[in-house]
């Protein structure tokens, strides 16, 4: 067994042995692991986002996200903990993920199980017996894993369910976050904010909604204004969508700009990292020639709608999709 993957058991076994170890505390051994994969691998762990609904890694590789880790105390239960509504929510929005005891290893590709490895077991005694026959094939997961670069998508549809997938997302993490949120925080002050300037009854729940949609929605306009740019990022965007839409562009530098709260900021660069490598010409090509409408962006967002929330496009339709030109 190759030397980092016997210090990172010997570093489980080590911590296991206090008995006070917890699932927080096998992080750091999981972390030094994962990295020495492959230079330029960083495996960011930052408990403000954990604590409202992101998975417990974030995987990048020069600043790209390729997957995400999702970790559990050894000796709990993969199989309940597959089932349970986290998990759900992490296979629907994140298309590579690997959730872990530590031991065990699960890969889930696009939601479902691809590839499951254990390299170590507890015996009788409590001892982690380490499993050789294991190495070759948990080399192979990760290296796998961590090779998995973002989807050029072309087709309007498929472009619209990813989007939908990752702001539905956003949208948990908003209300999350709200709710740990002190009253004079950012998010409480953006929900005043709202209700002062756009709508006066607005509940939570419906801030949540309105705010991460127009965070896609101000994304992809912005991507759309400048379809042949080969790097676009969250903080291109601002400066990308058009001037023909004022309320926009100040609405969306308000709530997604250099000030945008870190705990959906991760998510928030993941959406705009799947615009930037998705082949916008040829998606809004569609929507002009086959749909032969003025406005493919606003066409689009409804194609997104439908995927998001039906309900949502039905009552809220017109307010979403505005007629002046994007």
């Amino acid at each position: 067994m190759t030397d980092n993957i016997k210090n990172y058991l010997s570093e489980i076994q080590k911590n296991l042995k206090t008995g006070q170890a917890g699932e927080h505390t096998y992080r750091p051994a999981l972390k030094t692991l994962i990295e020495s994969f492959e230079a330029g691998i960083s495996a960011i762990n930052e408990p403000k986002r954990v604590a409202c609904g992101a998975p417990d890694f974030i995987i990048t590789k020069k600043k790209l996200t390729v997957g995400y880790i999702e970790t559990k105390d050894i000796g709990k239960s993969l199989d309940e903990i597959e089932k349970s509504e986290q998990l759900k929510r992490y296979r629907t929005s994140l298309s590579n993920l690997i959730l872990t005891d530590y031991l065990e290893f699960r890969r889930y590709i696009n939601g479902e199980r691809a590839e499951t490895v254990i390299i170590g077991e507890r015996d009788s005694s409590g001892r982690v017996k380490i499993l050789p026959r294991n190495e070759e094939q948990f080399i192979k997961i990760i290296q796998s894993f961590l090779c998995v670069l973002p989807e050029k998508i072309k087709s309007p549809r498929k472009l619209a369910v990813r989007m939908a997938q990752i702001t539905q997302m956003i949208r948990d993490l908003i209300n999350a976050a709200f709710e740990k949120e002190q009253e004079k925080g950012t998010l409480h002050s953006q929900y005043e904010a709202f209700r002062e300037i756009l709508i006066q009854g607005l509940r939570q729940e419906s801030f949540a909604d309105l705010y991460s949609q127009t965070i896609a929605y101000g994304l992809f306009a912005a991507r759309c204004n400048m379809p042949d740019e080969k790097e676009f990022t969250r903080e291109h965007s601002a400066f990308l969508l058009p001037k023909t839409n004022p309320f926009l562009r100040k609405l969306f530098n308000h709530i997604a700009g250099p000030d945008l709260d870190d705990r959906i900021a991760w998510l928030v660069d993941d959406l705009a990292q799947l615009l930037s490598v998705s082949d916008i010409k040829e998606i809004l090509k569609y929507f002009g020639v086959k749909t032969k409408k003025e406005d493919p962006v606003v066409h689009f967002y409804e194609t997104f709608l439908k995927a998001y929330d039906p309900a949502v496009k039905k009552m809220r339709g017109v307010y979403y999709t505005p007629e002046p030109v994007v």
